[in-house]
């Protein structure tokens, strides 16, 4: 996998089969286990995702084994280990795309918008809660715009990283933002 447009499409076929119901039988045999450990792990996308057990990454876009860089974290929100894990990602195993998925009915932006603290997690949210509150806006419209731009400032931190502004200016990266839909089970693509 060389092309971010390659890795790109791999996830959005991946997620139509998810959909679907179509899903791909997995190579998860000792082989393959083996074959990771002896080869290394080659993933075609880091995706940085919310640790919500519903949206589970490698069967969301399809994917088996040595596939998917995933990081997950409440919020799908950066601190500095996170940055560090989509750095290693994206430079010592060289996937040519990031991801970061949000998804709907987040429970870390739910306890934010109502008031409650999450370490670590609501001080990256409550600057956004504020904005929209500050714009009228107010119940579950509220939630939902502030998913969506959790999903875009955590875009932004990440492309604003030096070294990943090194590495999206060579062409060698993409950086994307999605959302991922848990009835329908669909991601869409900001």
């Amino acid at each position: 996998m060389t092309s971010p447009e390659e890795a790109k499409s791999l996830l959005l076929e991946g997620n139509r089969r998810f959909v679907a119901g179509g899903a791909l039988i997995k190579d998860i045999t000792s082989d393959k286990r083996n074959e990771l450990v002896l080869k290394g792990q080659k993933p075609f996308a880091v995706v940085l995702t919310c640790s919500d057990s519903r949206v589970p990454p490698e069967l969301v876009f399809d994917q088996g084994l040595g596939d998917l860089f995933v990081i997950r974290v409440a919020g799908n929100v950066v601190d500095q280990t996170v940055m560090s894990s989509v750095l290693y990602g994206a430079e010592h195993l060289q996937a040519p795309l990031v991801l970061v998925l949000g998804h709907d009915h987040c429970g870390a932006v739910k306890a934010t918008v109502d008031g409650e603290e999450v370490p670590g997690i609501s001080n990256k949210i409550k600057p956004l809660v504020d904005r929209r509150k500050s714009e009228g806006i107010t119940g579950d419209s509220l939630c939902r715009k502030v998913e969506d731009d959790n999903i875009e400032a955590v875009l932004v931190e990440i492309t604003n990283n030096s070294e990943i502004k090194h590495l999206l200016q060579e062409g060698q990266l993409k950086v994307l933002a999605a959302k991922y839909n848990l009835q329908s089970g669909e991601v869409e693509l900001f």
